[in-house]
């Protein structure tokens, strides 16, 4: 049987590039967003670039908890092991903490740090039943770096990377790798208007490589964090 990948958010950015590339490694893949149209297209292509390779798409908002919960089941009614687990889901909200609007850091919150703890939770026992899988949690560079114009994003991400340290000591046991992405700026969704060459960014088919890259390392090595920047820095 092939292996299973879960990837939130698998639709756009970081997700897509995810998405193809695990495909292209021949694992059957389990992805979610609010927007159907977008998993069709999704699903229609990976299917044609991919057609040995199982597409599941799973409509749901991993800002609510009715929508971590749709996908936990979803993935549960499958009766397969989880593999590979990316919590990439994430939003930006621009502000600062002491004039930004009522309810951001809320919002932040429920979808930057609950969709990775709700999700984990949900499929993780799989995990430690079988004593073997990886958890890629996509944190930011604001994880590190206190971002001044994204008061409520730095403390979600903050948090991510708090959550991906200790679910890291917690699965050692379960021989089940937990790894802390942290790129800076990526060229997706979150950064379009912004009058700055691709250049400037990481690509997120980067992003998926390196992942790749450390999900192939032997059994005997974790990369606990791995940080990747645009190559001229910070924006």
């Amino acid at each position: 049987m092939k292996k299973l990948v879960v990837i939130t958010g698998g639709t756009k950015g970081i997700g897509k590039a995810l998405v193809l590339k695990f495909a292209s490694r021949d694992f059957d893949v389990v992805t979610c967003a609010r927007n159907k149209d977008d998993l069709e297209k999704l699903k229609s292509e990976v299917r044609e670039l991919f057609p040995d390779v199982k597409i599941n798409i799973c409509q749901a908002d991993l800002s609510t908890k009715e929508g971590r919960e749709s996908l936990v089941f979803y993935v549960r009614s499958m009766k397969r092991t989880v593999d590979v687990l990316i919590n990439n889901t994430g939003v930006f909200i621009q502000g600062q903490i002491f004039n930004e609007p009522e309810g951001v850091l809320e919002s932040q919150i429920q979808t930057n740090l609950y969709s990775a703890y709700d999700i984990t939770r949900g499929v993780i026992q799989g995990m430690i039943d079988v004593k073997s899988g990886y958890i890629f949690n996509i944190c930011s560079i604001a994880s590190i770096v206190p971002y001044a114009s994204g008061g409520s994003y730095s403390i979600s991400k903050f948090a991510m990377l708090g959550m991906t340290k200790v679910l890291r000591e917690e699965m050692k046991p379960f021989n089940i790798k937990v790894t802390a992405v942290i790129p800076g700026a990526t060229l997706t969704a979150s950064w379009e208007g912004v009058d700055l060459p691709p250049e400037r960014f990481i690509k997120p088919e980067d992003v998926a490589d390196s992942i790749m890259g450390i999900y192939d390392l032997s059994d005997y090595t974790v990369v606990e964090e791995l940080v990747l920047r645009p190559q001229l820095g910070d924006i």
